[in-house]
């Protein structure tokens, strides 16, 4: 497990909370419509806890805990990725690059985490 004070586990929750923080900053900026509405509002929730899920996955009290906190946090970001795509039609071409660095982020968010479930006995 990662300890809160390692600066890999610093490094990589302050890298989730941006990639939460920076999907909200970009979605208001986003004009919303009817096709759009549901997708923004799953990407904002699991954003927001692919960095909720490894915090946890760092407090916890058991490998089982954090292993299966990590997995959450995976899927969470494979997920954002995921609505990230479904907007890439549905919004203005302004907003492509955008959606494009965030896919990116989230894809690696995901290897990230594959890497330590990998490196993590599994219970």
């Amino acid at each position: 497990m990662h300890s809160k004070t390692t600066p890999m586990a610093y490094d990589l929750e302050n890298r989730t909370f941006v990639f939460a923080r920076d999907v909200r900053q970009f979605v208001k900026k986003v004009k919303l419509t009817v096709v759009n509405l549901d997708d923004i509002k799953q990407l904002l929730r699991s954003s927001g806890s692919v960095g909720a899920n490894y915090i946890e996955a760092n407090e916890a009290t058991s490998q089982k805990d954090f292993y299966y906190r990590i997995k959450i946090a995976r899927k969470e970001a494979k997920e954002s990725t995921y609505w990230l795509r479904l907007l890439e039609g549905n919004i203005a071409p302004e907003y492509s690059g955008d959606i494009e660095l965030f896919k990116k982020e989230g894809m690696e968010l995901v290897k990230i985490f594959s890497s330590i479930l990998k490196s993590s006995k599994e219970p």
